[in-house]
Order: C-alpha cells, then sequence, then structure tokens
C-alpha cells in the first residue's frame, strides 16, 4: 500500500513538473507569436531590411537563368546580377546570402521576409505599382528561339505551332498579361499551345526534343544558350521581337530604405566602372541603361 501511495504521489510529482515545462515552452513561442502578430503591416515590411540590418543581404534568384544567375561548372551560384550583387554588399560591409527560389514563387519569398529582394533579370514594365523597384539597369527584348533548321522565320509562322515560356515570365507576360500589346495577345492565341514549364532548361530541352516548336524568353538568356548550345538553334531576327522592357531589382513594396541604399551603391559602380566592367565579363554591355 506505501508503496502504491508512494508511486501515485511520484506520477502526480512527474505530472505537474512536465506541465511546468510545457508551459515555460508555450509562453516562450506564444509570446513571439504574439509580437508578430502585434506588428503592424508597415513593420512588417520592415522586416525585409533586417536582413542587412544584420549585416546580410539576402538575394532571391532562378538559378536556371542565365546569363543572369545560374549554377557554373564547380558547382556555385554565379551570374551578371549576382556578382552585382555581391559588389554591392562589398561596398557596405554585407554578407551575400544567394537564395535560389521558384520563379512562381517569388513573391511569397519576398512578402514573408525570406528575401530582401528579386534580382534575377525581373522585368519591371506593368509590375510598378506590385514592388519598389531600383533604376532599371538593362534594357531587355522579348524574343523567339527556333531549331537550327527550323523554316520558322517571322512571328507569323508560329501560328499553329507549340511554343513553350517560363512560368510566370516575363515571355508569358508579353504574350498573356493584362498589358501585353493586342497583336502579342492575338499572336498568342495563333498557337497550337502555348506551354509553361519551370525553367528554360527544360524549354530547350523540349526544343532539342522536338516537343515544341519554338521558346519564347529574354534575348540575353537566347543569346546565352545558343552560344552555349553551338548551331542546334537560332534567334528570329531583331524586327521580329516580341517586346521591349527593363530590368530593375525588385523590393518589397514600400521598402524604400534598402532599395535606395542599393541604388546609391549601383550609381557609384556605374560612375566609377565597375559596372560596366562587370556586363563586359557576360558580354552585356550593348544593354546596360544604367547612366545612360
Amino acid at each position: 500500500m506505501k508503496k502504491r501511495a508512494m508511486a501515485l504521489l511520484l506520477t502526480a510529482a512527474m505530472a505537474v513538473s512536465m506541465a511546468g515545462c510545457g508551459t515555460k515552452g508555450n509562453e516562450s513561442t506564444t509570446g513571439g507569436a504574439g509580437k508578430d502578430a502585434d506588428k503592424t503591416s508597415e513593420e512588417e515590411g520592415d522586416t525585409a531590411a533586417d536582413h542587412a540590418d544584420d549585416g546580410q543581404f539576402v538575394v532571391g534568384f532562378d538559378a536556371e537563368f542565365p546569363p543572369y544567375g545560374y549554377m557554373d561548372e564547380n558547382g556555385e551560384y554565379t551570374g551578371f546580377d549576382l556578382e552585382l550583387a555581391q559588389e554591392v554588399c562589398d561596398r557596405n560591409g554585407w554578407e551575400l546570402v544567394k537564395k535560389p527560389i521558384n520563379w512562381d514563387s517569388k513573391d511569397m519569398e519576398l512578402n514573408s521576409g525570406s528575401i530582401d529582394c528579386i534580382w534575377n533579370g525581373f522585368t519591371m514594365n506593368g509590375r510598378e505599382k506590385e514592388y519598389t523597384f531600383s533604376t532599371p539597369y538593362i534594357d531587355n527584348s522579348i524574343v523567339v528561339v527556333v531549331s537550327g533548321d527550323s523554316d520558322i522565320a517571322k512571328l507569323s509562322d508560329l501560328a499553329g505551332k507549340k511554343v513553350s515560356v517560363q512560368a510566370d515570365s516575363s515571355g508569358l507576360a508579353a504574350l498573356t498579361g493584362e498589358d501585353a500589346a493586342d497583336e502579342n495577345k492575338e499572336l498568342a492565341e495563333s498557337f497550337q499551345e502555348l506551354q509553361q514549364v519551370a525553367d528554360y532548361n527544360t524549354a530547350f530541352m523540349n526544343l532539342e526534343a522536338g516537343a515544341v516548336d519554338a521558346v519564347v524568353l529574354d534575348i540575353g538568356v537566347a543569346k546565352y544558350q545558343i552560344e552555349s548550345r553551338g548551331d542546334k538553334f537560332k534567334m528570329l531576327p531583331d524586327e521580329e521581337q516580341v517586346s521591349s522592357e527593363q530590368y530593375a531589382i525588385g523590393f518589397k513594396l514600400g521598402n524604400t530604405e534598402l532599395c535606395d541604399k542599393v541604388q546609391k551603391t549601383l550609381d557609384e559602380m556605374a560612375a566609377d566602372g565597375k559596372f560596366k566592367e562587370i556586363a563586359e565579363k557576360y558580354e552585356l554591355t550593348d544593354m546596360i541603361c544604367l547612366g545612360k
């Protein structure tokens, strides 16, 4: 009987002890959640700048979008935009954090504070009310790439063809977006199929396999893919481009403080020649618009 009574007392003591530990843990978690819940939308907007305040600058990018962002033969993330970001960080004493993202999840990443900006061949045209943008730094065009032996020579030849484009990309927006030109919408309606893929590596594999007849994409990426793959592909002539646009760095709407810091550094890089030096490495000098 005494043993049983002792066992019950021990069990009760353990239950109280465990309840006490549980209460402390819940207080800690709830307290943090409470603070977050009490944040105003303005404070949440400031969260994106907190990385820089802590000495980090987190860039969200598409890891399969050369020459702006991609993985090199050594397994390292690099590219024109990432080298620009590295230079900006070096000059501000920040640590660059390169965060590959799914392109169609970029808004979620940015609005959650997971990344500080979208910096990867990001078209600003038609998105000005959705982000706080830097000054545009690259003039870009949306072009069409076909197989090297294709008889497609102009945009009208795409009627009845299967065309590939990256999901949530500027190429897709140029064809079907709210601000797309009427002639481009009509062009897209003439396709047999407008196939959306996750990345352009997939698009070019499909083009090479004959699964699609053409790929619509940014001219910088098109040139890189053509040069790296030899004569397998060709680009339709300049007069057959789909549209023209500009690249800028996209920050969360209202995050002007961080945007201004980055812009000030980019302007300095343009003035002292570093911006052009990096552009020359990626053969993009003819597309620069910053400082002109």
